[in-house]
């Protein structure tokens, strides 16, 4: 069974390969950071499916319907409100000002400062998040291929990075884009096959299947209790703020959006993701409500840690490795083509960040090309070294599921960015000091961590849930605003 997985990581990996060297042909700086701005808009809505969903997504929606229900797909019902944001304020200003790094912005509306206090945030949250999502893909082919044959945990880890900066390091965000479709299609169809799969071996319809589950209370949309961190109207906007910073506010997705020839097909690439990403997440929690009910028809022991406590993030993989050969195949493609489409974007938004929000290469014109190709392929192989060091120093502190501390890390980390944006879009006679900026942008998240332990001492048993995020951007837009001063003939630019 180990050789027949990894014959199928192998054989993915070549197509991956494969594409990379037909999009990659005569690239240029250009094309890895811009794409040349020729990607067809249907092309980017659905390779940004992968993408946004991640092996975190593929692994931990599904898992966490044991614990969570369907309450999750309040979040998804945020998204729509999101992306329309995305679509109507964010997009029009990038394409207006005619970004490459969307960080450059806060370089024109704020000063230096300010600009790299984004990018360097973006890069921490990014770096973090992103390196968690890829660890699930590590620590499944670890656990389940791997760790049989004596090979530590780091190996898979390097081969997956290595693979990454191979086939990103030409043709950089345009080899994304279309690499990005050929991992959704794997990914989507990973989730449906298995389902199908199980349903077959229980002889039982999808409507059966909701019906028995709703039964045991799993597919309980929202929680009604206002105390819970999932309380459903906190994770509709929760859901709609972490659409606004993790796409909007966030290089990687941006940059692949801004691949389009147009602002009005990017507007129409983003609008079409948000009605793919309902369909999408139904299919996943439908994939959760059918792992649990197939373990429960047969009798199969959800995997435990130590302490007997169910682990979340194995229970898809679990089952899909005893189920047949075939689904094993199946989640193995699927959960690859996951990681892959997390990955390659990010290295590639992270060096753009660098190069040109400390590198300053939008406004250096007396660098050669060929210099900034050196300087480029440099930053991009330091960010992958950087991605496996995170990667292998995390393992020791996997528990439960990784979604909800993906989300954690966004919701402090994207924080600040959130605050100076809302600040410079919506504030428009005033700026604040640049120079105080990175120090409020490093207070902001301290005073939102503090606020979120003692929540529930402070406001009669209310607990944060990920509108901790909301605050986080509050703190740093209040301040902000306490700093600024009326300077409107020169701000009003942007």
């Amino acid at each position: 069974m180990s050789l027949l997985i990894l014959s199928v990581f192998v054989i993915y990996t070549v197509l991956i390969l494969f594409i990379a060297h037909v999009t990659s042909r005569k690239s240029t700086n250009e094309t890895f950071f811009t794409g040349n701005r020729k990607s067809p808009w249907f092309v980017v809505a659905y390779g940004m499916i992968g993408a946004s969903l991640s092996g975190v997504t593929f692994m931990s929606v599904p898992s966490d319907v044991y614990t969570g229900q369907f309450t999750y797909f309040g979040i998804v019902l945020g998204y729509i409100i999101g992306y329309a944001v995305i679509a109507l304020i964010l997009l029009p200003l990038y394409y207006k000002l005619n970004l490459t790094s969307i960080y450059s912005y806060l370089e024109m509306r704020f000063g230096k400062h300010s600009e790299k206090t984004g990018a360097a945030f973006f890069i921490l949250s990014r770096l973090l998040g992103s390196a968690l999502r890829m660890y699930l893909v590590v620590f499944v082919l670890y656990e389940f291929v791997f760790k049989a044959w004596g090979i530590p945990f780091w190996v898979p880890a390097v081969i997956f990075i290595a693979l990454i900066l191979v086939y990103t390091f030409k043709g950089g965000i345009k080899t994304v884009v279309w690499t990005d479709t050929l991992q959704t299609t794997f990914l989507l169809l990973a989730a449906i096959i298995t389902v199908v799969c199980i349903l077959k071996e229980l002889n039982i319809s999808i409507p059966d299947l909701l019906k028995a589950s709703s039964d045991q209370g799993y597919t309980r949309l929202f929680e009604t209790d206002a105390n819970r961190p999932n309380f459903w109207l906190k994770q509709i906007i929760s859901g709609a703020f972490i659409t606004i910073v993790m796409t909007g506010l966030d290089q990687d997705m941006m940059q692949k959006n801004m691949t389009c020839k147009n602002l009005r097909a990017a507007q129409k690439n983003v609008m079409t993701s948000s009605i793919l990403f309902i369909f999408v997440n139904i299919i996943f929690l439908c994939l959760g409500a059918s792992l649990i009910y197939y373990a429960q028809q047969t009798g199969f022991q959800l995997p435990t840690n130590d302490s007997g406590v169910v682990v979340n993030d194995k229970i898809f993989p679990s089952i899909a490795f005893s189920f047949s050969k075939f689904t094993s195949i199946v989640f193995v493609i699927g959960l690859v083509a996951a990681g892959y489409s997390s990955a390659d974007g990010t290295l590639t938004a992270l060096t753009t960040t660098f190069c040109y929000n400390f590198l300053d290469f939008g406004s250096k014109k007396d660098i050669s090309e060929e210099v900034k190709l050196n300087k480029r392929k440099q930053i991009h192989i330091i960010f992958a070294i950087l991605y496996l060091l995170v990667i292998i120093a995390f393992r020791p502190f996997h528990d439960q599921s990784l979604i909800n501390k993906v989300f954690q890390i966004a919701s402090y980390t994207y924080g600040p960015l959130l605050g100076l944006y809302t600040f410079g879009l919506f504030i428009k006679k005033r700026k604040p000091i640049d120079k105080i900026v990175p120090y409020i942008a490093i207070a902001s998240p301290i005073l939102s961590y503090i606020l979120n332990l003692y929540s529930k001492q402070i406001f009669n048993g209310y607990q944060f849930g990920f509108e901790i995020l909301i605050v986080n951007g509050l703190i740093t837009f209040v301040a902000l605003l306490a700093i600024s001063k009326n300077e409107s003939k020169e701000i009003n630019k942007c």
